[in-house]
Order: C-alpha cells, then structure tokens, then sequence
C-alpha cells in the first residue's frame, strides 16, 4: 500500500517513508491511497482468530510490498501480546474493551504497533530514530516506556509541562540505559507544543535524523486501529443478524476514520455514532456536518505535529459531505444524559462505563432507531474505568474490583534543568545526542 498527502495527490510515499517522515511538506496528513478487497480472508475470521493473527495478516495484505507475511506476523507478536475483549450485554449490545494493555488505555495498542513496525525497518536498514512528542497527561508516557523497551534503534525525547513529569521509571531514562529522554520544560504545554512545531520546520534535521511522531499525525500509528473492527466483526458475525454500529468517543477523530478505512477494506460496518463536538456536529436537520469543510485545505494553517486531530483526514475521506451522513451519527449529549448513562450500564447490566463511554452510550441511545431490526451496537471502551474512578464512584457510588488497577499520573524527577520555552538549539542537541 502507497500513501499519499490529504493535501497534494501527486505525494506518493511507502509506509516506510510515511511513518519516519510523518508531516508532508504542504502540511497535509499521509491518507492511504489504495484501496484493497479483503473480504474473502474477513469473513474467513471467527471467535477463535487471535488478535495477533488478524494484526498480522492485515500488515501483511496492506504493506506487503515491504514485508514479507513472515516478518507482518513477527511485527503484530511483539507489538500484541495483549488483545481486545468484546463483552455482550444483551442481544443488540456489546462493548469492545480496548484497555488490556500495559498501562490500560486504547493508546498501547497503536503506540506498541509503530514501535514494533519502526524497530523492525530500523533493523533492516541499519538507521536510528527518535520520536518526539508531547506527554502533558502522561498518558503516552506511560505507553511509550512500555512500548520501548529494550528496542535498540528507536529512542523517544518526551516534552512535559513544569511539574507534570510523570509515568516513566529511572530505568527508562536514556542516561541510565533506557530509550526515553524527559525533557522538562519550564512553561506550559502549549510551550511544549511550540518546541516540537519549532523542530518539525526544520526539514532538513527531521529528514537527517529520522524525527518521527508517535501520536496519530502518523498513520502508523493510526493503521491498528482499523484492527479493532474486523476482531469485533470476527466475535459478532454468529452473534448478529442485522446492521452492526460503532459508538465511541470523538476524540481526535482517529477511531473513526480508522473504522471507514475497515470499511474500505470491504469489512461490513454500517456506521459510527458519536456524541456531537463543535467541529463534529449535527445540521438543521439533525444530519453530520463538518463545520470546517467550508475552507479549502489549501486555505488552512499546516496540521499540527504536536496537537493533531484526524478531521482532515475523515473530510478527505469523504468526498461527497451525502456520504459522510450515511455513515457517521453525531448526537448532542447533555451531562444529566451522561450521568443517567453511565448509571444505567450499572443497573442493567453491571457494566462499570468510564466517562467517554458512558457519553457514547448517551448517544446510542439518541440514535437507537438506526438499530432497532436485529441490528447491533458496540460501545467501544477505550480506558480502564479506574483511569474515571471519581466519575464512576460518584455516579455509582463503587469502583469495579475485577480489574488490574493502574498507575495514573505518577510524577518522576529528572535530575535534569528545566528547558526553557524558547531553546530551540538545546532541543536540538537533546535529540542528536539520543541517538
């Protein structure tokens, strides 16, 4: 598979190229450009196909160009020795548990994806590589240090705000032997924002050293998650007569162009349903509208390397805004609709729901005459509830005892200056002294 720019059509790069150089130079996204059949090996899966087994014969279908199935599957066993668990709840609704990673979030399973895929052409082709991003909510710290560990091309230089250090070990740290350099710098995360920006202007130094990203500017980062649906489909296809709907979190929009690319590879999804946010949101009519597709690409400021959302990537993907209405439901959640949700789940079910999911509960209920004739929905959990524990305890008044608690926000000290906001060349120096 070639990838191109969602901004420049005559951009055709390999994975490789996409996932080292993430950010194309017109300031556009990397977007698949092909689209390839895999119905017959989809339909083919069932509940006893491993999650490993589907992440590496998909790698091996949409990149098989450069890998061989051998080497695919060998990348999806190091990068999934977890999987996700789809739990039913009653006949038309099911939830899809994406946090049975290492540190309990959705963000594992993309994070250990790219690492394991960038290690492996790393290998082969004798280069290094850092990954430089923001952590402000340690949240991709905590992946990351899991990820990468003992990997031996690949390090990651992490930018957190003053006093929001947090999620790694003395042990990861690239001065005792580890693969993470923690950069404290000394302002805020938008300072931390304007630093990586600052870095990814350099052409010439993100090319010569091999400066990528592990957030879902990088469409490696993106590509495992269209994973999720075809292990669901593979649970759901003897369990399910009618339509199957998807309802999740908006977040930075990359579930859910992750789910239309599943779709584009022939896997049957009917559509997702989320709870309505300002750029993605409902018409007159009560129908999806994107609010910023009014502008021109061209006519925009570049995607955002440090704070990236994947909006532009969805309105790439639909050419035609009638489309995008057939297959993405937003609906308006108010906090009392939330709440009544998350409760709900509770009573009914047992289901301890974090906050996202309760919200997408929220709207499945808004939306539930899309599935009302043997059709299904799967609320897709994407964080352990532990990581929402004051929400779920004050909505329901307990935490679930069933499940592996987690770290959350544990701060480290660096031992290290605080960078300032404004010190691009110690940035610099950081970086090339990683490798």
């Amino acid at each position: 598979m070639k990838f191109t720019s969602t901004r420049n059509d005559s951009t055709i790069v390999s994975f490789k190229q996409a996932i080292l150089n993430p950010m194309p130079e017109e300031g556009g996204l990397f977007v698949p450009c092909e689209s390839d059949d895999f119905r017959k090996w989809i339909l083919y899966t069932n509940n006893k196909t491993s999650f490993q087994s589907i992440a590496g014969t998909l790698t091996s279908a949409l990149i098989n160009k450069e890998f061989s199935p051998l080497i695919a599957e060998r990348i999806a066993a190091k990068a999934f020795p977890f999987e996700p668990v789809l739990k039913q709840l009653d006949s038309n609704l099911f939830v899809l548990e994406l946090f049975h990673g290492p540190t309990g979030t959705m963000k594992d399973f993309g994070v250990s994806y790219l690492v394991s895929c960038m290690e492996t052409i790393l290998h082969y082709t004798g280069e290094r590589a850092v990954l430089i991003d923001d952590s402000s909510t340690g949240a991709l710290a905590a992946s990351l240090s899991s990820a990468l560990r003992d990997k031996k091309f690949l390090k990651s230089v992490l930018l957190f705000p003053k006093g929001k250090a947090c999620n790694l070990q003395e042990r990861d740290f690239v001065w005792n032997g580890g693969n993470i350099y923690p950069v404290e710098v000394d302002g805020t995360e938008e300072d931390c924002h304007k630093l990586i920006r600052s870095i990814f202007e350099d052409k010439e130094l993100c090319k010569s050293k091999n400066i990528t990203l592990s957030n879902t500017a990088n469409i490696g980062r993106l590509l495992p998650q269209t994973f999720f649906y075809t292990y669901a489909f593979s649970r759901l296809k003897e369990l399910v007569a009618g339509d199957i709907y998807y309802a999740l979190s908006a977040g930075n929009y990359g579930s859910i162009i992750a789910g239309l690319y599943a779709w584009q590879f022939a896997l049957p999804v009917h559509g997702f349903i989320i709870p309505a946010t300002d750029n993605l949101r409902t018409d007159v009519h009560q129908q999806c509208t994107i609010l910023d597709s009014m502008i021109s690409f061209q006519n925009r400021p570049a995607n955002d390397p440090a704070n990236p959302s994947n909006l532009e990537r969805l309105e790439y993907f639909f050419k035609s805004s009638e489309l995008l209405k057939s297959f993405v439901y937003p609906a308006i959640v108010t906090k009392e609709q939330k709440i009544k949700a998350c409760q709900e789940l509770f009573i009914k079910y047992n289901y301890f729901a974090d906050e996202k999911t309760s919200e997408a509960y929220a709207a499945a209920k808004i939306k539930n005459s899309l599935f009302e004739d043997e059709g299904a929905v799967v609320l897709v959990a994407q964080e352990n509830p532990l990581h929402h524990s004051e929400f779920i305890k004050h909505n329901i008044g307990e935490l679930p005892e069933n499940l592996k608690p987690v770290e959350t926000n544990r701060p480290i000290k660096t031992g290290r200056e605080l960078l300032k906001p404004t010190d691009f060349d110690t940035l610099k120096k950081i970086i090339t002294q990683s490798l």
